[in-house]
């Protein structure tokens, strides 16, 4: 397992697609950071991208689909000191998602109250699943 990087500022991206009521949600690989943790799939912003281009190439890499981002949602410092960036994101309702298995274990379509439930679920992922209970984060367009 690898060791959670201390490197303050490094900086990524987390998509959140949503299709009938349900939210796309990934199981790490056991050979990454945090392995077999549930969360919305993302990663690391390299060097030159735009938030947009960082979470498309993610999502890309991770599930293998072509994603449309919306519109930012929030943002978060980690428990790891990653600035997160969150997008709302539209991706084809015929794409088939398909695990890298070097970054991702499984891949599911959960709700929010399903997801909530999750012991495994990274922290910042829980607190944006709270927002959206609250009413402070909306995942529709409009």
């Amino acid at each position: 397992m690898e060791k959670i990087p201390e490197t303050p500022g490094r900086r990524g991206v987390v998509a959140i697609i949503v299709q009938d009521g349900r939210m796309l949600v990934i199981r790490r690989s056991r050979h990454v950071i945090a392995p077999l943790c549930y969360c919305f799939p993302g990663g690391g912003i390299e060097e030159g991208e735009t938030e947009e281009t960082a979470v498309v190439r993610e999502i890309h890499e991770e599930i293998g689909i072509p994603i449309c981002p919306t519109r930012r949602l929030w943002e978060c410092v980690t428990a790891w000191k990653v600035h997160l960036a969150w997008w709302l994101a539209d991706m084809d309702p015929i794409a088939v998602a398909v695990p890298n298995p070097c970054e991702v274990e499984s891949i599911h379509w959960f709700t929010l109250r399903e997801m909530a439930s999750l012991s495994e679920l990274l922290d910042s992922n829980r607190e944006f699943l709270e927002l959206i209970e609250k009413g402070k984060i909306c995942l529709t367009n409009s």
